[in-house]
């Protein structure tokens, strides 16, 4: 949309160091328009023994406070500080929850807990701070949904556990454009569900997959099963429920382009070109 985009990067031209401290890097927030910040450790792509948890909170943490300093130190401080967040902040649920609920007690409620403080230490110098609690963002090319598609394609694809557990989801396209919104809406401040109007129960979500690819999509994978492989992870990522809803976003006028399940797995699934 014409805006002039750096990315901090450890190999880019000017060293991104996210270690709590500032270095020549932090130029490049003087006078920026926003930053978003989204960097941390992977979550799901190693076991989370416990070297493993201390570096995914610390990534996170120390990296929002080397970003927080940037802004103290900055003549211009960014209007806007966009953090990462997610609903894992949430507990493990039936309940609707919203931005206003409390934090639950589990591994990724006090990373989020932990990650959106350090962002919040940016109020006091100017910046507006948004708490992106982002949900399960959908789209073929990168996050969550291709590692959910691979037991689809071979046919085996089906509920997680029992798949009652609730998940609130997005499609990328709206991920970006609320993040989007969020940087030009100046009433948007602190946290934000980025999730699409209504959670779905994960056994839906199968079925949609399913639908998209025309596979099967009716053999679970049991929960012992996948606590077996991932550990501790299984029972945060996979089959803990977060019934989460947007309150802020609807309240403040966002509209969705794929508010509903169905339209938006078929668009993630599918090349937008593939032929017909």
């Amino acid at each position: 949309r014409g805006d002039e985009t750096i990315v901090l990067s450890r190999r880019g031209a000017t060293p991104w160091t996210p270690d709590g401290t500032i270095g020549p890097w932090a130029r490049e927030i003087d006078g920026a328009g926003a930053i978003v910040n989204l960097a941390g450790e992977p979550m799901p792509d190693k076991r989370w023994t416990t070297a493993q948890k201390e570096r995914i909170l610390q990534s996170r943490v120390l990296a929002t406070r080397s970003l927080v300093a940037a802004v103290r130190a900055a003549s211009r401080p960014p209007a806007a500080l966009i953090s990462g967040s997610g609903v894992g902040f949430y507990p493990d649920s039936e309940k609707v929850v919203d931005e206003t609920s409390p934090p639950g007690a589990g591994f990724l409620s006090r990373i989020c807990v932990a990650w959106e403080a350090e962002a919040r230490e940016a109020e006091p110098f100017g910046s507006r701070v948004v708490l992106l609690r982002t949900g399960v963002v959908l789209h073929r090319e990168g996050g969550a949904l291709p590692k959910l598609l691979l037991p689809f394609r071979l046919g085996a694809g089906g509920p997680l556990g029992s798949g009652s557990q609730w998940w609130a989801w997005i499609h990328r396209d709206d991920w970006v454009r609320m993040t989007l919104w969020a940087i030009d809406t100046a009433a948007v401040r602190g946290p934000l569900n980025v999730c699409a109007p209504e959670p779905t129960r994960y056994r839906d979500i199968a079925k949609a997959i399913g639908r998209a690819l025309r596979r099967p999509s009716f053999m679970p994978a049991p929960a012992f099963a996948l606590r077996l492989l991932l550990g501790e992870m299984a029972d945060e990522m996979l089959l803990a429920s977060q019934r989460a809803v947007p309150a802020r976003a609807r309240a403040l006028g966002f509209t969705w382009s794929f508010p509903e399940l169905e339209t938006a797995v078929r668009d993630a699934v599918t090349p937008r070109h593939a032929p017909r």
